[in-house]
């Protein structure tokens, strides 16, 4: 069988190879974006190949994968592929970044049941977003046509980052102590956790996701759902080089009681002033319509913290500065106290 004939033949199975090699051409000029100088080999290869930046004297790898769930049913009903690569990366870094580590590059994967290629080069369009945001070189990946096992105009993203840190300088938890202050950044909305029961209480596949809700400030229900998860990499990146920060959580699924308690030793727990949380219209959308408690709310969803830091007092006024500098909106949210409960919202 020549080549043509195998192409035809394939094609008639549902995998569209020609439509692979375009979907690489498009996707090019965004992965140009991302390479740094430690990238050794271009795409195409069959591994990515990044040397170990100088300067450690004993570097560690942190790595971190993740994918971004089913916030993608809002992208196809909204459709709209172009910042959901976005969320990709910022689940994986952001993850990272609570090592100590800084991120150092990313392969992304994309299955799918039909490779529509412009579609696909708006995916990978958002994961060069990402990287340029958290400084990572995006090395490799793997689009994958699987007809018959995923919908025709459905896929599914994951990622993987790997970062580096000096090992002296890996995030300690047990150095944390009652005192200490907790710091939150704001997240960017519902970031890419919980979208399960988000469609479900907003009843998303049957409502008009692009009408303009006066309860979301004048913003459609997709422009508030597909805000993407915000990159905090470089203004953590900062922090650390000058405050010895003791903790750090990705504040994710689980929300407030699941994540908080990963950067704090057993014996303490984290007090929470609920006032100090400025929580964004689209989670008292989401509590309305679904009816939900605010400790489900607060144990589900970020509700406007995307990211706690923990430090001690003396280094918060400087702490504050430095995330402003940075351009994050940081705000004191609680305290370390001695206590058998992880967190307490009060």
């Amino acid at each position: 069988m020549n080549k043509e004939s195998f192409s035809e033949s394939y094609k008639q199975a549902g995998v569209d190879i020609t439509a692979g090699y375009r979907a690489v051409e498009l996707m090019k000029q965004y992965i140009s974006r991302t390479m740094t100088e430690n990238v050794l080999t271009g795409i195409g290869g069959f591994g990515g190949l990044f040397e170990i930046p100088s300067g450690y004297e004993h570097p560690v790898l942190v790595s971190g994968t993740d994918g971004v769930g089913t916030k993608l049913k809002i992208a196809f009903l909204a459709g709209k592929h172009d910042t959901v690569g976005i969320d990709c990366v910022a689940m994986c870094v952001n993850d990272v970044i609570c090592c100590g580590a800084k991120p150092l590059f990313f392969l992304d994967y994309i299955a799918c049941g039909k490779n529509v290629p412009e579609k696909i080069a708006d995916i990978v369009k958002g994961v060069a977003d990402g990287c340029v945001q958290s400084g990572s070189a995006l090395i490799g990946g793997e689009t994958a046509e699987m007809p018959g096992f995923y919908p025709e105009d459905e896929y599914d993203l994951a990622g993987f980052s790997v970062g580096i840190v000096e090992k002296e300088k890996i995030i300690d938890k047990s150095k944390v102590r009652a005192g200490d202050v907790i710091i939150g950044l704001p997240s960017s909305g519902v970031h890419s956790n919980g979208f399960s029961l988000v469609r479900k209480v907003l009843d998303v596949e049957n409502r008009d996701l692009n009408e303009k809700l006066e309860s979301l400030g004048g913003k459609t229900l997709a422009e508030a759902l597909l805000a993407p998860t915000k990159i905090y990499v470089k203004p953590m990146l900062e922090l650390f080089k000058r405050v010895n920060v003791k903790g750090v959580s990705h504040i994710t699924g689980g929300g407030f009681y699941e994540n908080i308690p990963r950067s704090i030793p057993s014996g303490l727990g984290a007090v929470i002033d609920k006032k100090t949380v400025k929580i964004p219209p689209v989670f008292d959308l989401i509590r309305s319509e679904g009816k939900i408690d605010e400790r489900d709310m607060f144990n589900t969803f970020n509700m406007g913290i995307g990211m706690s830091v923990i430090v001690e007092k003396d280094d918060v006024d400087s702490s504050l500065e430095i995330l402003k500098k940075s351009g994050e909106n940081p705000s004191i949210i609680g305290e370390v106290r001695v206590s058998d409960e992880s967190v307490k919202i009060i």
